[in-house]
């Protein structure tokens, strides 16, 4: 409420002043993108919980796939491991059946 207070006598002074229209037009031009700035900050402000929630269900998803993933690597892994094993004493078997 201050800064509207401060901008009547402003207003004021413009006028007595009798300034020429570019001035007058920069002017409120400089007032209608200030005015859309605080606009689009509310909204922000408004919305930043709804798209601070949405990333943290994308993180979260995210780091479930990756979870996933390793425990895929890690079941591939040790069914290699025990296919080697197991090819290893079919060919002992042999070597010691010959």
């Amino acid at each position: 409420m201050e800064t509207v207070q401060e901008l009547i006598p402003l207003a004021k002074e413009m006028m007595a002043q009798k300034p020429n229209r570019k001035l007058l037009k920069l002017y409120v031009l400089g007032s209608v993108l200030a005015f859309f700035g605080v606009v689009l900050g509310l909204v922000e402000t408004v919305c930043s919980p709804f798209t601070a929630s949405s990333r943290l269900r994308e993180e979260e998803a995210a780091v479930a796939e990756l979870q996933a993933a390793r425990e895929r690597k890690a079941l591939q892994t040790q069914a290699l491991l025990e296919k080697g094993k197991q090819q290893e004493a079919i060919l002992r078997n042999r070597q010691h059946g010959s």
